[in-house]
């Protein structure tokens, strides 16, 4: 949605998370009929070599991944049954008729529809939470929906699906109308003074006046300022690229060197030097383990690290959407099975467990559990992780549970943290709440992606890919890049918010979910 200008050549700094991504981000080079489309990609380290190999072939020959769309999202579909009756009634029948003449919602069970009016009606206990009064009255014998008063103002003022991640806007100061810089995010703004200087794009700036919404600066050119920072999540990457990046590791291992080395030249777009240090990576791997992750091979990695604990690596290309909730799954058993605290971590490259209660490695079937059980793994251990609550205050405001006070103005994040806690405490007790069911199935397949870890736990299970057990004295090349990103993560733990990181115990009625899933 923003206009980039006439760009002739884009720099990608590490590869794309995925196809689609690096067609989108290059493709703003020659942005005009009858040019090309020009970029240059620099891999950020070794291992970053292998995934930019395999998604510059597949950019150059258009083959981008499978198109996703959410499947019954239920926070959309409560503001927008607010916004279709807010100006007068409307008979269920003609509500039911707009909302399943939407791809999203053509295959969603009535059930899950009439959980969202009973919400937007006031089936749950106002008189705990004034966020749960009812926005619609229900005549269930008419068959008629009609609005509440404030209905209409409050889907005129809280529409929309981005999600409030609590950013501040930047403006230029002694400004008649106003020139926006750009965005902070507000515990960078919480951090900073009037006076400070910071970096923002090329240019340093003076803040001048820090307002409720707003931070307004002036140009300090010149002087040295401070990097600003923001909280994101980068995308995890899709299972289908993460195939292709593994077919690439075992088509390259299988072949003569000379030969690898010319596909990557000609066919990958690799220079010479980056196609002969991929081949010495792979290579130094091999040698370190004996085998490589590929499309049809697991590595489990074992050794003891600096301390003394033992660290058991999971090494998979098939991307962090999957390896999320299979980590998550495996240190549910590793707890509850083998009373162990592991320290856990994932990345698109595969997952880490350190096990300093450990005395020695468990055995391999621990990390890899049965297809079937792997859901029930995931979903009992996913209301405990701040994930959950961020997702869940994201929806709660979707479907307008946690209004604006006003419209075009923001509410303090640390205030919207505090009101879904409370929010999902009394949510907590009912096993259908729409909105936890709604968290629940972002969580388990817009952000994560269940249904293609299933689909390997099979493969594995009936040995269609094949797992193999090393230990190592020392991490292997592919493991040192996981535990790099492993030190990282654990560095800024403490920095997830508070309200975010209780643990709340919910009911859930697992069949309705499933229906949703």
């Amino acid at each position: 949605g923003i206009d980039m200008g006439a760009v002739d050549l884009v720099i990608q700094i590490e590869a794309p998370p995925s196809v689609a991504s690096g067609v989108q981000r290059i493709g703003r080079a020659g942005h005009h009929v009858g040019a090309v489309s020009r970029g240059v990609v620099f891999p950020k380290f070794r291992g970053d070599l292998l995934a930019c190999a395999a998604v510059t072939e597949h950019v150059v020959e258009g083959r981008v991944e499978e198109t996703f769309y959410p499947r019954h999202p239920l926070d959309v579909l409560a503001q927008q049954i607010v916004a279709i009756v807010a100006e007068g009634p409307v008979e269920l029948d003609a509500i039911r008729a707009i909302v399943r003449g939407a791809a999203n919602y053509a295959e969603m069970p009535e059930r899950a529809f009439v959980g969202v009016l009973d919400m937007l009606s006031g089936r749950y206990p106002s008189d705990e939470l004034g966020e749960l009064r009812p926005r619609v009255t229900w005549d269930r014998v008419a068959g008629i929906v009609r609005p509440r008063r404030g209905a209409r103002m409050l889907a005129i003022a809280n529409g929309g699906t981005i999600p409030d991640r609590g950013l501040y806007g930047v403006f230029l100061a002694d400004s008649d109308k106003p020139v926006r810089v750009g965005e902070l995010d507000e515990e960078m703004v919480f951090e900073s003074r009037e006076g400070d200087v910071f970096l923002l794009g090329a240019s340093s700036w003076r803040i001048e006046e820090i307002t409720h919404e707003q931070v307004l600066v002036s140009p300090a050119p010149g002087e040295p300022g401070k990097m600003p920072f923001w909280h994101g999540d980068r995308p995890g990457r899709p299972l289908e690229f993460g195939r292709a990046i593994g077919k690439l590791t075992r088509e390259l291992t299988s072949m003569p060197r000379g030969a690898a080395v010319e596909r990557l030249i000609e066919r990958h777009s690799l220079d010479a030097r980056a196609a002969e240090n991929l081949m010495r990576y792979l290579e130094d791997q091999r040698e370190a383990t004996g085998t490589l992750p590929t499309d049809r091979a697991i590595v489990v990695e074992r050794f003891v690290d600096e301390v003394g604990d033992w660290v058991v690596t999971v090494l998979t290309p098939f991307g962090a959407r999957v390896h999320a909730p299979w980590s998550t799954a495996v240190s549910q058993r590793l707890m509850h099975e083998l009373g162990l605290d592991p320290d856990a971590m994932w990345s698109d490259d595969g997952m880490v467990f350190r096990l300093p209660d450990a005395d020695e490695p468990p055995d391999i079937a621990v990390f890899l559990p049965a297809p079937d059980e792997v859901e029930r793994l995931v979903t009992d251990q996913l209301a405990s992780t701040s994930l959950f609550a961020a997702r869940f205050r994201e929806n709660a405001g979707r479907s307008l549970l946690l209004p604006k006070r006003r419209p075009g103005q923001r509410t303090p994040l640390w205030a919207q943290r505090r009101k879904s806690a409370q929010l999902l405490k009394v949510a907590s007790r009912f096993r259908d709440f729409p909105i936890v069911l709604e968290t629940y199935r972002e969580c388990l397949r817009d952000v994560f992606d269940l249904p293609g870890l299933v689909k390997i736990l099979e493969d594995v299970r009936d040995r269609r890919v094949l797992v193999s057990a090393v230990d190592t004295r020392s991490p292997s090349p592919f493991a040192a890049s996981l535990l790099f990103n492993y030190v990282a993560s654990f560095i800024y733990e403490g920095d997830v918010p508070l309200a975010e990181r209780r643990t709340q115990m919910l009911s859930l009625d697992h069949a309705q979910l499933r229906e949703l899933l």
